[in-house]
């Protein structure tokens, strides 16, 4: 693997470090022109149309002042720290713009693993375990994660959830989230300190499943019946805050680990207090990535409570790495859980009352958020799913630009877009975000859907190119930690997926890079390598750009940088 050869002014001699060991600039007072880091020898693709490739960038507080070898020499001095690249790759910092890293590497999250392919009566030994790990814990709930809603609500299944975990667990309550998040476990006590009785009904956006016959409850909370559920567990933890916070930091490693230096947060469940955490990770100087954090939308909540608190962390100064300008809402549920919303009915669903999924917020109501939303200043990023819960999106977008918003407007997974639907993302202006890092959309292999939504449906899902053939904006997020947060994965999915995926490497790069950045407000900042923008870039040991899927799959990470600082190197 290749190191890059850092040269020494005073000796005017190249030195390998393989740790990236950044040299002292010479003595003497540098030149206000002066560039503070050049990198040479570089095969650059700057994500920029009008000038797509290079061989050199200068770096002066945070920001490229050069690009090409001949620009470069003009504001290289004895204090320019200049790295020889002896040609490697360099990118625009990837952008992740769906990426839930605060949750994915917190301890927050609970201890208690299940087995995802096992029915609830053969997690028992689990619960046992999970009950021992936590016999001496002061916190009020026991929290966990694993179980999968096809052997939740399999044939197979003699027992519910309840009563599998009441056997074990009786005197705490106890939440388990599925591995999607979009359904949740809970023992009777959990049930009691919720308040959830068999006559309770059906919150916005969830369902509380009961037994068909005796109409008892089993246990099971479908998406916003679960996240208000989980609310409750996590608000009640004693070092929630200390936790999240070293959640976070791991969680921004990993990402500058893989070359994200911006981030489009998954969203941001302010009751939990993960504002706050933020907050703190940037007063104290530990930003790695720049983030543009999406304050959750509760289905439930009172709107004008929302928006007071809303309007008071609003922050839209795009040169600070802590941006608040997009809320984070629901259109839908998932597939593989029968909730995501459809135009046509399910051929299977586990809630036959149910048989178009379900809304968290109904077309109407979300076009009234927005235009309130539009008055303090927020966009919106949209999970959209079901082709249903899309074009609900659409219309109310639709709404919210005919009342005169100019806003960002987003939609992440859309996994079914009706065709009529597919040109009003151009002529909407609304990016069209998709994951495709996982190993079953390499294989485009969509069998699992075809029970619930038939042959025809499953292999139309993930319409990525149909969409991308409109003009529409087009990025790819990695959805971290449902799927690898690697956007290299990505990117060569992108790729081997020819007609159905994007038609070439720079479209793949450029939604992994510049497309997000507009995306998310920030293409005058980064999002490709040009004068005058921030200083985000990745270093890999290989030339992506002409090379294989598997050779961009097989890419190595050397360096990131943010505003001209190294955030990772590789040792």
């Amino acid at each position: 693997m290749k190191s890059p050869m850092y040269l020494d002014k005073c000796s005017n001699k190249f030195l390998n470090s393989a740790g990236f060991v950044m040299l002292m600039a010479c003595s003497g007072l540098a030149n206000a022109l002066e560039a503070d880091t050049v990198l040479i020898n570089a095969k650059v693709y700057t994500a920029n149309a009008s000038q797509s490739y290079s061989d050199a960038i200068a770096i002066k507080n945070g920001k490229i002042i050069a690009l090409g070898q001949a620009d470069v020499d003009k504001v290289t001095g004895y204090s320019s720290e200049v790295i020889d690249l002896e040609g490697l790759q360099v990118l625009p910092g990837f952008i992740d713009n769906h990426n839930h890293v605060f949750e994915a590497a917190s301890e927050a999250g609970g201890n208690c693993e299940l087995e995802p392919e096992l029915l609830p009566k053969e997690q028992l030994k689990y619960f046992k375990q999970c009950l021992f790990q936590n016999r001496n814990s002061s916190d009020e709930w026991i929290i966990g994660w694993g179980h999968t809603i096809s052997e939740t609500l399999s044939e197979d299944a003699e027992y519910s959830p309840l009563e599998v975990i009441d056997s074990v667990i009786k005197n705490k309550p106890a939440i388990f989230m599925e591995q999607t998040s979009h359904s949740m476990w809970v023992n009777s006590k959990a049930l009691e300190v919720a308040g959830i009785t068999v006559d309770s009904k059906d919150p916005a956006g969830g369902i509380i499943m009961k037994d068909e016959d005796s109409g008892e409850l089993l246990g099971i909370l479908i998406d916003n019946a679960g996240d208000i559920v989980m609310e409750k567990a996590w608000n009640s933890l004693n070092n929630k805050f200390e936790q999240s916070y070293e959640g976070l930091l791991n969680g921004l490693s990993e990402a500058a680990q893989h070359g994200v230096t911006t981030i489009g947060d998954g969203r941001l469940y302010w009751k939990r207090g993960w504002y706050d955490v933020w907050q703190a990770v940037k007063d104290d100087d530990e930003l790695t990535a720049r983030v543009s954090v999406r304050p959750w939308i509760y289905p439930h909540v009172n709107k004008s409570e929302q928006l007071r608190f809303l309007k008071k962390i609003q922050s839209s100064d795009k040169n600070d790495l802590l941006i608040v300008d997009q809320v984070k809402m629901y259109s839908d549920g998932i597939i593989v859980n029968g909730s995501a919303k459809t135009l046509a009915p399910y051929n299977f669903t586990y809630f036959p009352a149910s048989p178009y999924g379900l809304n968290y917020i109904p077309e109407n109501e979300m076009a009234d958020w927005l235009i309130s939303l539009d008055k303090l200043g927020y966009g919106a990023h949209i999970h959209a799913i079901g082709d249903g819960g899309v074009q609900d999106s659409l219309n109310a977008i639709e709404n919210a630009r005919k009342s005169g918003s100019k806003q960002k407007y987003n939609m992440t997974h859309l996994e079914m877009i009706s065709a009529s639907d597919l040109p009003r993302f151009k002529s909407l202006d609304v990016d069209a975000d998709f994951q495709l890092g996982s190993d079953y959309i390499a294989e485009a292999d969509h069998s699992w859907a075809e029970p619930l939504i038939g042959k025809k449906r499953a292999h139309a899902l993930m319409p990525i190119r149909k969409v991308y053939d409109t003009g529409a904006n087009v990025t790819l997020s990695s959805d971290w930690n449902v799927n690898s947060i690697n956007p290299l994965a990505g990117i060569a999915n992108a790729v081997k997926l020819r007609s159905k995926g994007l038609p070439n490497v720079n479209a793949a790069v450029n939604a992994y890079t510049i497309n997000a950045a507009r995306a998310l407000g920030l293409e005058d900042v980064t999002g490709s390598l040009e004068v005058g923008k921030s200083a985000d870039l990745v270093v890999l040991d290989r030339n992506i750009m002409q090379g294989s899927v598997n050779d961009i799959r097989r890419a190595t990470v050397l360096m990131t940088m943010l505003q001209g600082e190294l955030v990772f190197e590789l040792e």
